[in-house]
């Protein structure tokens, strides 16, 4: 391997420290797929935008769907998908279940990857 770092960077001295010292801070399979997991919620367009009108109020699903001129059964499908990733939480009252955001984790993700690509 040291022969092939010299060809590629022209030196063969401290490569061998760096690479343990940079595989020991690698993140950990587990946390890597579940990290990759919990960023393909947000590569959705409907779930994005699900979570943008969650940011401002606790909404039902037949008002979402209002909102977005969807289904109501897709509308239930997407909140199902981001429940399993605990970034919505049901509120039950009476017959309705009212969504709202998890916790300010959710919004703070949503709003830096908007002022990223508004930028």
């Amino acid at each position: 391997m040291e022969e092939n770092l010299k060809d590629i960077c022209g030196t063969d001295m401290g490569h061998e420290d760096l690479i343990k010292e940079n595989k020991a801070n690698t993140l950990c399979d587990d946390h890597a797929y579940h990290l990759a997991e919990f960023f393909k919620v947000y590569s959705d367009e409907t779930r994005l935008k699900i979570i943008h009108l969650l940011s401002l109020k606790e909404l039902c699903v037949h008002e979402i769907a209002g909102i977005l001129d969807m289904s109501q059964s897709a509308i239930s499908h997407q909140l199902k998908v981001l429940r399993n990733q605990k970034l919505v939480k049901p509120r039950k009252s009476g017959k309705h279940v009212f969504y709202s955001l998890s916790d300010d984790h959710v919004v703070t993700i949503f709003k830096n990857g908007l002022d990223h690509i508004v930028e």
